[in-house]
């Protein structure tokens, strides 16, 4: 009998291989960061002649050593629903397909300080999301008789929402080398939605559980200027709670059995320098 291969015995497979590759290789830098702080952080770039180029400086001196740090963040993002079909779903004459969609995030962050390479980080914010789930026809006919509100066509769902964002992240740093930092971050998300509206082209169905909790984690490097810091960061959420709604006991309903959020999110992190 042949043996599995490794990646399918653990359920690695396309996008989760480059989430782990990236975290992974966020870890191993953090090492390399702690020989390069034994450089100094203000160095002169001479020339042939000994005369002085370009100075670096050590921006926001002692900046770390503060025990909060307060910033806002400005982050867009790609959602998704994973979704887990209704057993012998084909008999429902429909199939189902998550959309991968944009939205973004506004919101505030603080940093409580851990020691020099920890932090606890909090960000509070409002996300505005639109998740689509493409059905096709697999043999559909209607069939009010039966089952009242079932569609006369199908047509796509569509399920935008306004949410409270309430993550509580642990953050890891490495040394920091003259005006940047690495570091990886992880935790939890608590949500909670706030509004919601339909599609106006189209009369929406389905619907979706109004809180959420989400495991996210990501890699992310400080950059340090003279009055602030600024901190591009990747972050990968997956959630843990099962959003599906067998509301009207139509075919979109009938055909579901598991949604579950999947969201990549881009967060620009701008900090206070005071």
């Amino acid at each position: 009998m042949a043996t599995p291969h490794v990646r399918h015995q653990l359920h690695l497979h396309g996008s989760k291989i480059v989430r782990l590759a990236v975290v992974a290789l966020a870890i191993g830098a953090l090492p390399f960061g702690a020989q390069a702080q034994k450089k100094s952080l203000s160095s002169a770039n001479r020339g042939k002649n000994g005369r002085v180029k370009s100075v670096t400086v050590n921006n926001l001196p002692g900046y770390d050593d503060r025990w909060l740090h307060l910033g806002m963040y400005v982050a867009p993002n790609f959602s998704r629903y994973k979704l887990e079909q209704a057993a012998g779903y084909p008999s429902q004459g429909v199939s189902a397909n998550s959309v991968v969609s944009p939205g973004g995030s506004v919101g505030f962050l603080a940093d409580v300080r851990l020691g020099y390479y920890g932090a606890l980080n909090f960000a509070p914010g409002v996300s505005f999301l639109t998740r689509r789930i493409e059905f096709k026809p697999y043999g559909y006919s209607q069939n009010t008789a039966q089952y009242p509100n079932d569609p006369k066509e199908i047509e796509d769902q569509e399920i935008s929402a306004t949410q409270l964002d309430f993550p509580l992240l642990f953050k890891l740093k490495s040394e920091r080398r003259r005006n940047s930092r690495v570091y990886i971050i992880g935790g939890i998300k608590p949500s909670f939605t706030i509004g919601g509206r339909k599609k106006e082209t189209t009369q929406t169905l389905l619907e979706a559980g109004r809180s959420d909790v989400a495991i996210e984690y990501g890699v992310g490097m400080d950059l340090f200027y003279p009055f602030f810091k600024f901190s591009p960061e990747l972050r990968f959420s997956h959630g843990l709670t099962n959003l599906y709604v067998p509301n009207n006991n139509d075919v979109y309903s009938r055909s579901l059995q598991s949604m579950k959020s999947n969201t990549v999110t881009l967060y620009l992190n701008i900090w206070s320098g005071r």
